[in-house]
């Protein structure tokens, strides 16, 4: 009887998708001795691209269910994985603390009631006379910002990751293609993946990790499954103040719901994910930084050094992300609108156990 090991040496394995997700998918299976085929078209263009890198997993408010569950898990597995990815990168890791903050006094009260009633040694309230506080109110010339901070939360930078991922797949001798998928279907136990300029690439199984694009592949009527596009989008910002040092500010934090990184002394990224569509808005700007009733006046002031967003998808009707084995040796891993990349590590396990026991 052949071992599993060899089984799983000769099975083929086409992932569709290049983002933090498809990757992540390649490199636990490639761990595990399968041969991976990464096939995306745009890889520079996928929507991890536009990620910010906040992991927002202690500090969720819903503990239970199975995105907690999910985010539990990933919270266990990203310090096992960093130390494992520092051999391709020795600074890659995750910056902490995370801070969620808030001018809304009722939101302030759910943030006190979820630390109080989950007795968390990782989380702690923020009052105005908290040291972060004050900076934060002396930078954004206001006194009514309170929140919570997560020794546990934090961030890591996307496109390190992504670098940092794209050298252990090349050590690794990972395939990868650049054709568009636009027909998947099996024949003699065989998943037959055609380009757009029609090659065929022949597949024990294939992993949909391509967002809005996975059910063009799938018959989603017959699936139930609906995905809704979801923007996110960030842009750096110039400050020319020498009243505001942002670096005084800490490393990341959340005003609510603009997600806000300071960069250097005079520069700081601002983003968010929350529009149902495909482009940004002609106001772009204004949209970002409206978080406060009133702006400080170095941040009405800054100018735009860089922009960008990316398309992701939401689930319409189920929870998120979208974790399914639709059919034998084809499985949907997509719909990661927020959180992908705190994500990736319980998900990847995930499929990893479907594939094993597929192969068993």
């Amino acid at each position: 009887m052949k071992s599993l090991k060899e089984n799983f040496q000769k099975a083929h394995i086409v992932i569709i998708g290049s983002g933090i997700i498809g990757k992540f998918n390649a490199l636990e299976l490639s761990e595990l001795g399968f041969q991976v085929t990464i096939i995306d078209p745009s890889e520079l263009q996928n929507s991890s691209y536009a990620a910010l890198g906040l992991l927002m997993g202690n500090m969720y408010q819903k503990r239970r269910g199975r995105s907690w569950d999910l985010r539990k898990q990933s919270i266990e597995l990203w310090p096992q994985w960093i130390t494992f990815l520092q051999k391709f990168n020795s600074e890659l890791n995750i910056e902490k603390p995370l801070i969620q903050l808030t001018t809304n006094e009722e939101k302030f009260k759910k943030l006190e009631k979820f630390i109080y009633e989950n007795n968390d040694q990782n989380l702690r309230i923020l009052e105005r006379d908290s040291i972060f506080i004050k900076n934060i109110n002396k930078a954004f010339q206001t006194n009514n910002i309170k929140g919570m901070i997560s020794f546990k939360d934090g961030r890591i930078n996307p496109f390190s990751l992504l670098q940092t991922l794209d050298k252990y797949l090349k050590h690794k001798k990972i395939n990868f293609s650049e054709g568009e998928i636009i027909k998947i279907r099996k024949s003699n136990n065989k998943w037959i993946s055609t380009t757009r300029n029609n090659q065929n690439i022949k597949s024990d199984m294939v992993i949909l990790c391509n967002s809005l694009k996975a059910i063009d592949l799938i018959d989603s009527i017959s699936h139930n499954i609906t995905l809704k596009p979801v923007l996110g989008q960030a842009m750096e910002i110039n400050v020319n103040d020498a009243e505001v040092d942002l670096l005084s500010l800490p490393k990341q934090f959340n005003i609510n719901g603009k997600n806000i990184i300071p960069k250097s002394k005079n520069k700081l990224i601002i983003g968010s994910t929350d529009e149902y569509s495909t482009k940004p808005e002609e106001n772009t700007f204004e949209k970002l930084t409206n978080f406060l009733d009133k702006k400080p006046n170095w941040l009405t002031k800054g100018k735009i050094s860089k922009k960008w967003y990316g398309v992701r998808s939401r689930p319409d009707g189920e929870p998120s992300p979208i974790m399914k084995n639709l059919e034998d040796g084809l499985i949907i891993c997509t719909g990661f609108y927020k959180n992908g990349i705190l994500l990736a590590p319980a998900c990847s396990k995930w499929v990893a156990n479907e594939i094993k026991n597929y192969f068993s």
